[in-house]
């Protein structure tokens, strides 16, 4: 191993290299008030409602019966271990210790600031498409009232391969034939068309109204900042489990719930053999951690600076992953009733993909309730809705946050009713007959795609060159404790390499995006590519607006300067900003032409 010499690093960016540093200017100067929490708790509901959402409902099942069952549950903990915990109590832990938006927050590194931005941008652009889904969730909660349900019978024009929901038995799974339910979904309420040859379509003013409605529920939540929707928390986190009891107990009640449960959990081994499992657990939970979007840092920016949250992190984590495991054996005991109900030899017969498990296969069951289908269907949808405003007020707040830490005058009723206003207006595109094309585009290329980039990233960025061992410094200032061997593991190795791997695999595997078989038109390839090129590019503009703005004489100077954080990093508050200053004085220093294996030694062991 290569000898080691130390500089110490000053204190201050390089960019203030002509002026002396001024701990008592920084401290005095900085004068920013924030938001807090109105109770503790707030925190811990908030980041429930926020990372238990619907994907949790509908696609964690899908995805875990598509990648051997039960058995996808062992690597699904493992990557939540490796990857999703160390993830997530990293950005709590960055947004309590600087109590700034989640692009402020990158003032710790200031030429990785572009990161933040493009997940701020895949962030709005997930808000217009959930939004959008919340509206699906409200039209079918208000169909829920009639009696008999929509769904559950056929119409004259809906042609004679038709089968009514409430009565289809073995004839439904013959070719040809549909439920009513299916049906329903897709001619009523979506009005889609096949393809996109002759464009998206006119606007569908049923589900427009529903949307808006959607968007009204969200500002009115957000009206007030955290304050009126830290107090929203208690009932959007806890009202999803008590239905879910309700559901539960229904479910276990119903012939055939069984065996729909045990083909949900029965494990296929061979499976965790193949790299394709693994890849569908880390995305699975990548996503429904909504980890590296920008909304776990603003969230945790409102906590006491001294607040311990690795408790919390702790809690929400095991709480997201025990919610996905009940929501599947929840949803296939139902469909196992289905099944039974139907005839059908298969349960993967009646088991819809995506939302067509919400939206066609739970109904369907629902349909053939003999007792109180409407109260289970009002059950159901009032459910999805609270837990896609849950999720919905995270990604929204996030967004605002930004707008707020630029321009603090501004009201911040004024910030929730323009970003519901702008919200309702982009989500308009996906009421048309075409919109669940684009609903699949912009979530493919401006969401997941971007996201699994900018983490890597961003692990990048905090880890190694803002450096695990400062980190874990600023944990110890900040909890009064050390942090164990395996958060340091994570950070400086483990993680980044597993994401890495992420990106390799679906870049090895990557086939053109296709919706229900039906491959796009050219122009919206091209769409597609120009919203992922959006996001990424964020990275390289602000790294160079960054660099340009240093002061130096020498381009490698402007750099070296954009690489450390700025003069005023570290807590907000004036009187811990000064502590902070002083604790890191006597020993803040950075090892010199010590080679790579050196420095992650020294991150992980020092």
């Amino acid at each position: 191993m290569e000898s080691t010499q130390y500089d110490p690093v000053p204190q201050k960016s390089p960019a203030t290299d002509d002026k002396s540093l001024d701990v008592e200017s920084l401290t005095n100067t900085s004068t920013d008030t924030r938001e807090k929490w109105g109770k503790e708790i707030e925190f811990l509901l908030s980041c429930i409602a926020l990372s238990v959402g619907l994907g949790n409902v509908w696609r964690f099942p899908f995805v875990a019966l598509e990648n051997g069952g039960g058995a996808f549950v062992i690597p699904y903990i493992i990557v939540l271990m490796l990857i999703g915990r160390p993830i997530y109590y990293m950005e709590v832990v960055i947004g309590q210790f600087s109590s700034r938006g989640c692009i402020k927050a990158f003032d710790m590194v200031p030429i990785m600031k572009g990161i933040a931005v493009g997940q701020v941008y895949a962030t709005a652009l997930a808000t217009t498409y959930y939004a959008c889904v919340m509206g699906l969730t409200i039209m079918y909660l208000l169909s829920s009232f009639m009696n008999p349900l929509p769904w559950s019978y056929c119409r004259e024009d809906w042609g004679s391969n038709c089968i009514d929901s409430v009565s289809a038995g073995s004839n439904l799974t013959s070719v040809g034939n549909m439920s009513s339910a299916e049906i329903y979904f897709k001619k009523i309420v979506l009005r889609e068309s096949d393809n996109l040859d002759n464009g998206i379509g006119g606007l569908n003013w049923d589900m427009v109204g529903c949307l808006a409605l959607a968007w009204i529920i969200i500002g009115c939540i957000l009206i007030k900042g955290i304050r009126s929707s830290g107090k929203a928390s208690y009932f959007l986190a806890l009202f999803p489990y008590m239905v879910m009891g309700i559901l539960l107990i229904r479910a276990l009640t119903l012939p055939g719930s069984l065996d729909g449960i045990i083909y949900f959990l029965r494990p296929q081994w061979k499976e965790l053999l193949n790299p394709k499992v693994w890849f569908a657990a880390i995305t699975q939970m990548f996503f429904s951690l909504a980890i590296c979007f920008g909304t776990l840092v603003m969230y945790a920016s409102f906590n006491n600076f001294r607040k311990q949250v690795y408790r919390d992190v702790i809690i929400i984590t095991s709480v997201d992953s025990f919610t996905s495991i009940l929501s599947g054996c929840i949803i296939f005991g139902i469909l196992g009733n289905l099944a039974h109900e139907t005839g059908a030899e298969d349960i993967s017969s009646v088991v819809k993909g995506g939302p067509g498990l919400a939206f066609i296969s739970y109904p369907e069951a629902i349909a053939k309730f003999k007792y109180m289908p409407q109260e289970f269907a009002i059950l159901f949808f009032s459910m999805l809705l609270v837990l896609g405003i849950g999720s919905n007020i995270g990604m929204v707040s996030c967004v605002i946050t930004v707008i707020k830490d630029k321009f603090k005058n501004i009201p911040h009723w004024r910030l929730s009713a323009g970003a519901s206003i702008m919200g309702f207006l982009c989500g308009l595109v996906y009421m048309t007959p075409g919109g669940q094309f684009i609903l699949n585009l912009v979530d493919f290329y401006g969401c997941c795609f971007i996201a699994i980039i900018l983490a890597i990233a961003q692990l990048i960025a905090v880890s190694w060159m803002y450096g695990v061992k400062r980190l874990c410094r600023d944990i110890t200032f900040m909890f009064g404790m050390k942090t164990g061997l395996y958060w340091r593991i994570c950070w400086a190795v483990v993680t980044p390499g597993l994401m890495a791997l992420v990106l390799f695999y679906s870049l090895i595997e990557y086939q053109p995006l296709t919706y229900k078989g039906n491959e796009y038109p050219a122009l919206y390839y091209y769409i597609g590519w120009s919203m992922w090129a959006i996001g990424i590019l964020q990275l390289p503009i602000w790294a160079c607006y960054v660099v340009y703005k240093q002061r130096g004489s020498t381009l490698k100077e402007k750099i070296l300067a954009a690489t450390v954080p700025t003069s005023n990093w570290g807590p907000l508050e004036p009187n811990l900003l000064r502590e902070y200053i002083k604790y890191n004085s006597p020993d803040e220093i950075r090892p010199k032409n010590s080679g790579v294996l050196y420095y992650i030694y020294d991150n992980i062991f020092n």
